[in-house]
């Protein structure tokens, strides 16, 4: 009698849902089947609403994934939402083990006065936006008038949020940029974008690769001043052990602040040691500018920490981004730890409380697991240790039905990745004809509309 395959339940086909997929296909010591749920009727997750429309090298990981997904045994389940469409009790009633790799789509409050106007934005809004993300597609971030933009934070995050809004935009219409965020930005009179950090270039957390990146930018002055260049003694004396690439961005930065201005008709501003203070608002809490903070750094536990000095000054900007960071969205049915904004879990395996009991089956991996931190490939060994402790906790599986049916019933129109694919070679084909990279759906009625054409 043949053993029944051990049946596995990936919520969110994003990287880190296709590592995982891809670590249980290699060993051979279980049989397994696959399934791949996604809300969104597309998959991969960051790689296609996260990743910048000019950062395409980065997306060939798609192709990989790919193949993941047209192996036996592995099925796409798009269109299907935890919470609305199939619960958790589905799921163990139907699985053997879930694995939930959902990620982290919210984003941390900054904590200023003020924060409450519209605009006062998350860049990762701002982000999904660009991206032509089907849940953001038509949020509104009144450009028209935009002269400065504050972008708070000093990560990738940021600085590709600050290159997308200076970018020569026929280079841009070239991407596969949202044609939405597109018209925007061309009708957009952007002249400066300030990137505020609240330590020293040392600290920064964008990459040496990334900064270099803007400072190619044609047609854009990039500056900074030598006072915010200046790497002080605090970090000069962390940096003796910090990683390589800390000492790469202060040289960096300090090399930016020799450059002299060229009288481009953009400009990036670096302004390091400086914190938002308060966001100043109208009666209709219209944002009118901003108060600006001087730090100076100490060392906390190791690490330099800013220290506000008491000195502030006022920038005239009409819209603020704060990149500062992702946290993670509560699922129904599954625990949250509401402090660090993830699942509860040891080592993946997932528990009803952070440090409490294990629930038998159910096990998590990427952002979600461990909080928004590393690169798109940080995810695989993340998503191999989650896979190696499901492996070792597995006895011999018992059938299971099949959940399609189950699905059917209730009226989902469940997304398979043949029909991703149909979708795919759309967008690829109205991308050609536009002399553009791809032309991506950008709502699920329409993604959903054309497949029944």
């Amino acid at each position: 009698m043949t053993t029944p395959p051990l049946h596995v339940a990936i919520i969110g086909a994003g990287p880190s849902g296709f590592y995982a997929a891809a670590a249980l296909l290699k060993q051979s010591d279980v049989p397994v089947r696959i399934d791949l749920f996604d809300r969104l009727p597309s998959p991969y997750g960051l790689v296609r609403s996260g990743v910048a429309p000019d950062h395409q090298s980065i997306k060939r990981i798609e192709r990989a994934f790919e193949r993941t997904a047209t192996k036996p045994g592995v099925r796409f389940f798009g269109n299907v939402s935890l919470g609305r469409d199939v619960s958790v009790d589905d799921l163990r009633a139907h699985y053997h083990a879930i694995i939930y790799t959902v990620g982290s789509e919210g984003f941390r409050k900054i904590g200023v006065p003020g924060q409450q106007s519209g605009q006062v934005r998350s860049a990762t809004e701002f982000v999904f936006w660009y991206n032509g993300h089907p849940q953001y597609c038509a949020r509104n971030f009144n450009l028209d008038n935009v002269r400065r933009i504050a972008v708070v934070g000093v990560g990738n995050v940021a600085l590709d949020v600050a290159r997308i809004l200076v970018r020569d935009r026929d280079e841009l219409a070239r991407t596969d940029i949202s044609p939405i965020a597109l018209a925007a930005l061309r009708a957009a009179p952007i002249e400066e974008v300030i990137v505020m950090g609240r330590r020293g270039p040392a600290e920064a957390a964008f990459s040496p690769k990334e900064l270099k990146e803007l400072m190619a930018l044609s047609e854009v002055d990039i500056t900074v001043s030598t006072e915010d260049a200046h790497t002080d003694a605090v970090s000069a004396a962390w940096l003796k052990d910090a990683p390589k690439t800390a000492a790469q961005n202060a040289a960096l930065v300090s090399t930016l602040a020799a450059h002299p201005s060229t009288g481009a008709p953009r400009r990036i501003r670096l302004e390091f040691r400086t914190s938002p203070v308060e966001f100043h608002l109208d009666e209709a809490e219209h944002l009118t500018g901003m108060t600006a903070g001087r730090n100076r750094l100490e060392i906390e536990n190791g690490s330099p920490r800013p220290v506000a000095t008491g000195e502030t000054w006022r920038e005239d900007v009409q819209l603020v981004l704060t990149a500062i960071g992702y946290r993670g969205i509560p699922i129904d049915g599954v625990p949250f730890d509401a402090r660090r904004g993830t699942i509860p879990n040891i080592e993946g395996r997932v528990t009803e409380t952070p440090g409490g009991p294990i629930r038998p089956g159910e096990y998590t991996a990427g952002w979600i697991k461990r909080g928004p931190s590393g690169l798109i490939g940080s995810n695989r060994p993340d998503a191999k240790e989650t896979v190696a402790h499901l492996l070792a906790d597995c006895t011999t599986p018992d059938h299971r039905k099949d959940i399609l049916p189950r699905l059917l019933t209730r009226g989902v129109r469940v997304v398979t990745f043949g029909d991703w694919k149909r979708l795919d070679a759309e967008e690829l084909r109205r991308g050609e004809a536009a002399g553009r990279v791809r032309e991506k759906f950008i709502t699920i009625q329409e993604m959903l509309d054309f497949l029944e054409t």
